[in-house]
């Protein structure tokens, strides 16, 4: 009866608002087919949430997967104070995304840290501070996501490390491997399923950014930080236009069905590790 009650009753009564006219000041809406779905692409404020949301996408998971991965393989290793540092790679993504966004608002700012840090390195930065500027107010977002996720994704990457028959390696050592080739022959293939849930989990996660953008920027400046999510959410809680807001979060909704499937067919799912 929950289940019912909080997702399968809101997911499909959304999806009938997608196609009314339906805002909270006119309680009885009209049907309209897929008008909303036709505005949606051909309105500008739409297609730059969607082309932003693309490149934090774009820009974010490689960089992510590979520096968890990196990370992972040295902290499997006996090092000094492993266990220090992952704790200490993992403690940003436990910690309150509306805390992290508030301190790199300040560190971002014109009279921030790091814009005193570039001073001194004689490195330019915005007038006004690197969240005030279209030309980096994107990437600077970016750059945070990324050192504020990895801790999560090494720490899944270290579990499937360790669960690799060790007896492997040992193989391959006496028969003259290369760490490379083990690398590649024995971590990777073992790492492929590993891989595909941190891509996915990520994915869904990047295409959701809100909290983010709501906190730093509000899709400033010049919508140059909009996003998919933040529309919804302007759309539907501020403009009170629920049908358009359910509809743009529906065309989410595919996006990102769309990319699973895809990164499932790219890193073959089902597929043993000996294929």
């Amino acid at each position: 009866m929950t289940l019912i009650l909080f997702w399968l009753f809101p997911l499909i009564y959304s999806l009938y608002l997608s196609f009314t006219d339906y805002t909270v000041l006119n309680p009885y809406p009209n049907f309209i087919g897929v008008q909303n779905y036709l505005n949606l692409f051909s309105d500008p404020d739409f297609l730059t949430a969607l082309k932003n949301t693309s490149l934090f996408v774009a820009g974010t998971i490689p960089f992510t997967t590979i520096i968890a991965l990196f990370l992972a393989l040295i902290v499997n290793q006996k090092i000094p104070l492993k266990d220090f540092f992952r704790a200490g790679f993992f403690l940003p993504s436990i910690t309150s995304m509306v805390v992290i966004a508030l301190i790199f608002t300040n560190l971002y700012s014109k009279d921030g840290y790091l814009t005193f840090l570039c001073h001194l390195l004689g490195i330019p930065t915005p007038e006004k501070g690197f969240l005030f500027s279209t030309s980096t107010a994107l990437p600077s977002i970016m750059l945070m996501d990324v050192w504020v996720s990895f801790g999560y994704y090494l720490i899944l990457y270290l579990a499937a490390l360790q669960a690799i028959p060790q007896e492997l390696y040992e193989a391959a050592e006496i028969s003259g491997a290369s760490f490379w080739q083990k690398f590649r022959y024995i971590t990777l293939p073992y790492l492929r399923p590993m891989t595909l849930l941190i891509v996915l989990l990520n994915t869904i996660r990047s295409f959701q950014i809100f909290i983010e953008i709501f906190v730093m920027t509000k899709g400033g400046p010049l919508n140059s930080t909009l996003t998919v999510v933040y529309s919804v959410y302007e759309n539907g809680l501020v403009r009170f236009q629920m049908g358009y807001a359910s509809a743009m979060a529906y065309v989410l909704f595919f996006i990102i069905m769309i990319f699973s499937l895809l990164q499932m067919k790219v890193f073959g799912l089902g597929k043993g590790v000996e294929e």
